[in-house]
């Protein structure tokens, strides 16, 4: 009383907001003055027309990301409710009642087998107290998903599909099409576990020594297939031509099904004195002798003793026995299994969430109700039988309460409905869900057949799914089914009540359900419960299910599409741990032993430096890579829309097809200098932020277009633009650098420089990536490539020492973090180069390099070069490249850039990647020409080149 007093008025307060929610869509229609009349739209036949014509008039956003609202928002101010089937309210103008659609469909499900042919069986084998234990654990899981279920399906406008429907669109594509997968799958079990109860109530009624007429029909394994198998088609002929037709007559039947139940309790008290009620002649246990032989031709009789204390004693304990249709000892899990089975009907309303005139009300309301009365009744039967008939009877009589009636055929009467409905409600239920996969295309082509569909019925998936309930069947026993439906439906309650939980722990805003009796803790406790009780049931089936469940999700994750309107459960769990843990992540507890890459690359166009894009993805080695673009624009201000979120999916696409692990960042500024300085400030978040900064060179090398290179952008499913999109836009005139455009000043540059080591950060030039080749490097046949390191300053050649400053080990590091990234480790060398100015000190150098980098715990080749020739053999007198004093790179002769250069040269003959030491800018910036002129003279001619400038500790030999 107290579910359905609150289940009333939780309902009373959803009609309460839909007539707020019509009050307002009548209200806006003021507002919207100039919005199409329906005739200005087009004929009321063609809805369609309409709702795009109207649509024009809400944002895109809207349209893309809440279709929902958007629907329900045409609806009221198209004036097409009518046209659409649905009435101002949102309501369908044409749907079942919450009696008719959801409470008979449940109470149906949930009494059909257990009702008439199992509760005898069950308090035979359990007892009345244990029976009373397993269906109160039964009903507390269902109850548990039963809130879940009302949570879900009060969050948002319903459609066909289901429970499928409702998952998915809640929880995405792989949670959703998994379980609606395992839901088709519990359904069409369930289906044949009816068909298989009502061949076993016509034999026990018709067969050899039946009840009702005597050996009217054979028996049998495959008499009984055959029996089901007319029974099957008779349910295909009926969902093909006419369920909704039964839909609204379920209320029929669920009266046939209460005047039968009334006739056992009317029996109760007419048959007051004792009977003895025959035993099946199938069961050959009643008719052993003292030494267990079978004795033929002998009808075994049992006791039916009216209402009796001793008899209600006698059945109030568990005597377990051996069930005689399929000779196995009866135990806990196994009656568990039988009752569990039979009372798995509470998705029945809401497979019917199509037909239903208001879904969102009508499924909480009528499926609560459902169970309060179910449970009741078997409550109520479980002390009535078990306090009339003896244990031999209950354990050897499955259709005690016929034997037993005023008038048997109404038990007989009550089981077909019963049996019947239940299957067809399963069947009904088991196509719309195959259907709505095949609509959803989740599996591709694969289930393209069952879209087929005449008048709004599903033909093609009725048929498949009546074509695997007739497969099923070949098992025959109906206990053995039961096992396996118990198992199937306890993991797809589980999944309801984890999809719940998952919805409540993320906290999302827009998760707002109307039906408000639920919680973390009933979620948590429903799928607890089921996990556990699968297990208990059977456990090799239980992991054989899970299994398939997590495979399935596992590739429905990587092969299904993501339909923009429904959103992922996934993405809103991974944002809810991400910022816990960004929280706990803080930047005053780095230590230098745990210090690794964060890159930010600066691309003006990515056209022109796709090689250099892929190849920062192997230097950043697990830590944060992001791209970032200014947009020059000196009158953002005046754009209606934000230029940087315009460009936004198409760098994201870039990224996609590149397959790289990349954040991007895009800025407008009115200069490039100022934009570059918000990206280095801004860029990431919380401890993330980007410690290294990478740049193209500056020289006046022509751009090339790298997307001709076929082999940068792969191949993807389900992308969000194509291909040819992305480069369509890369290769356009829009962007700021054109292949033929001018670059930035030097001086502009060189501040760049600057700015970079002024935030504190290390900084990266990037020179002749457009030479690199990584797939000839690192998958040709040519061998190992080089990657070559100079970490000395070459500004201070003749104080060459081991004793390097922090931007020597940061080259260091860098070029050792490479060696160790994917196919680099296994097809690369590092080479670590030294130059001394004297050839004695050769051989005591090297030994010196050889063990700092066994300290530092790094695999190189180390190489020393005497560079003599360099410093002395060349003519001092020539000038430097800046008329001025200067002191570093600035004070180098010509001369000697280009024999250092030089000697670059002659040792990068086989080398894939050479990393240098960047000296530090000059403080004047006057000399920014000079100081890139002298950069340009010491890497020409030579391979992909970084030259790098470190400021902090990047390297340990701290354990």
């Amino acid at each position: 009383l107290l579910i359905l007093r609150l289940v009333k008025h939780d309902c009373h307060n959803m009609d309460n907001q839909t007539f707020v929610s019509a009050a307002m869509s009548y209200q806006s229609t003021d507002v919207i003055s100039r919005m199409e009349r329906p005739d200005e739209v087009g004929n009321a036949e063609e809805p369609v027309t309409g709702v795009a014509i109207a649509s024009d008039s809400i944002s895109p956003n809207t349209q893309d990301n809440a279709p929902l609202l958007r629907v329900n928002l045409l609806r009221s101010l198209s004036g097409l409710t009518g046209a659409l089937g649905f009435t101002s309210d949102g309501t369908r103008s044409e749907g079942l009642s919450t009696f008719s659609g959801v409470f008979c469909p449940v109470a149906l499900s949930m009494f059909s087998v257990m009702l008439f042919l199992r509760i005898g069986f069950v308090v035979g084998q359990a007892g009345i107290l244990m029976t009373l234990l397993q269906l109160a654990i039964a009903y507390t899981i269902i109850l548990f998903t039963v809130l879940s279920l009302c949570a879900i399906s009060t969050n948002g406008a319903i459609e066909g599909g289901g429970v499928y429907y409702m998952i998915s669109r809640a929880l995405g594509p792989e949670f959703g099409g998994s379980i609606g997968v395992l839901f088709f799958v519990a359904n069409i079990f369930s289906c044949s576990l009816y068909i298989s109860a009502f061949t076993e109530a016509m034999i026990n009624n018709f067969g050899p020594g039946g009840y009702t007429v005597d050996d009217a029909l054979p028996s049998g394994h495959w008499w009984e297939f055959a029996y089901g198998l007319c029974v099957s088609i008779l349910l295909l002929v009926i969902c093909l031509v006419g369920a909704q037709m039964f839909a609204r007559t379920s209320a029929l039947v669920l009266i046939v099904v209460i005047v039968s139940y009334c006739s056992f309790l009317l029996s109760l008290m007419i048959f007051f004195n004792p009977i003895s009620v025959p035993l099946p002649e199938n069961n050959p246990f009643g008719r052993l002798d003292i030494n267990g032989t079978l004795i033929k031709n002998l009808t075994a009789y049992a006791n039916y003793t009216g209402v009796r204390s001793f008899t209600f004693l006698e059945n109030l304990y568990p005597n377990w026995s051996v069930d005689y249709t399929t000779g196995i000892h009866m135990t806990f899990a196994l009656v568990f299994a039988v009752v569990f089975s039979g009372i798995t009907g509470l998705m029945a309303g809401a497979n019917m969430s199509g037909e239903l005139k208001q879904p969102n009300i009508s499924i909480p309301k009528g499926t609560l109700q459902a169970l309060l009365a179910t449970f009741l009744v078997y409550f109520l039967t479980t002390f009535l039988i078990g306090a009339s008939c003896s244990n031999v009877l209950l354990q050897n009589n499955y259709i005690v309460m016929q034997n037993i009636n005023v008038w048997p055929p109404f038990i007989f009467i009550g089981i077909v409905a019963a049996t019947l409905a239940a299957a067809l409600s399963n069947l009904i239920g088991a196509s719309r869900v195959l259907f709505r996969l095949a609509v959803d295309r989740l599996f591709g082509v694969l289930l393209h057949v069952a879209t087929f569909h005449s008048g709004g019925n599903p033909v093609m998936a009725v048929f498949m799914s009546w074509i695997l309930v007739v497969a099923v069947l070949l098992i025959g026993s109906f206990n053995v089914i039961a096992q396996i439906t118990s198992v199937l439906f306890l993991l797809s309650y589980a999944a309801v009540n984890l999809a719940c939980l998952a919805l409540d722990l993320t906290s999302a805003p827009n998760f707002r359900p109307t039906f408000r009796y639920f919680s973390v803790c009933t979620s948590f406790c429903g799928f607890a419960g089921c996990i556990a009780m699968m297990f208990v049931v059977n456990p090799v089936s239980s992991g054989v299910a899970i299994i398939f469940l997590l495979l399935l999700l596992i590739c429905l994750h990587y092969v299904a599409p993501m339909p923009a309107s429904w959103g992922s459960i996934s993405q809103a769990l991974i944002f809810h741990q991400v910022r816990k843990y960004l929280l706990m992540l803080d930047p005053r507890k780095e230590h230098v032993k745990f210090w690794r890459p964060q890159v930010l690359l600066l691309v003006a166009n990515p056209r022109s430096c796709l090689p250099l894009i892929d190849f920062v993805n192997d230097l950043k080695k697990s830590g944060l890579y992001v791209i970032g673009h200014v947009k020059s624009n000196a009158d953002d201000n005046e754009q209606q829309l934000d230029p940087a979120q315009q460009d936004m999916p198409y760098w994201l696409g870039l990224v996609d097809y590149l397959k790289i692990k990349a954040f991007i960042e895009i800025t407008v500024a009115k200069t490039i200098r100022e934009g570059v300085c918000q990206l280095i400030r801004l860029s990431g978040i919380g401890a993330m932020k980007p410690n290294t900064v990478i740049l193209g060179f500056h020289d006046s090398t022509p751009s090339q277009n790298t997307f001709d290179k076929g082999r940068f952008l792969r191949s993807i499913k389900f992308a969000k633009l194509e291909r040819a999109e992305v480069v369509e836009y890369f290769t356009g005139p829009d962007l700021p650098t054109t292949l033929s455009g001018t670059r930035l000043d030097s001086l502009v540059y060189v501040q760049l420089i600057r700015d970079v080591l002024r935030m504190n950060k290390n900084v990266v030039l990037a020179r002749h990536f457009q030479l690199l080749d990584k797939e000839k490097l690192l998958f040709g046949s040519s061998g190992r490539c080089y990657v070559d390191v100079w970490p000395v300053d070459i500004t201070q050649p003749e104080e060459a020492s081991l004793n390097w400053d922090n931007s020597s080990l940061f080259v260091l590091q860098l070029a050792c973090i490479l060696s160790m990234a994917g196919r680099w480790k296994n097809r690369s060398l590092l080479r670590v180069f030294i130059s001394v100015t004297s050839v004695k000190d050769m051989q005591c150098k090297e030994a010196q390099l050889r063990e700092m980098l066994n300290q530092l715990r790094i695999s190189a080749q180390s190489v020393i070069l005497p560079c003599g020739h360099v410093i002395y053999g060349e003519d001092d007198s020539e000038e430097s490249y800046s008329s001025v004093d200067q002191s570093g790179l600035l004070a180098m002769p010509r001369r000697f850039l280009r024999c250092f250069n030089q000697l670059l040269r002659k040792q990068s003959s086989s080398t894939g990647v050479v990393f240098l030491n960047l000296p530090p800018p000059p403080a004047d910036p006057a000399l920014s020409d000079a100081y890139l002129k002298c950069l340009e003279c010491i890497t020409d001619g030579l391979p992909p080149t970084l030259l790098i400038h470190g400021i902090g500790s990047v390297i340990s030999t701290a354990l």
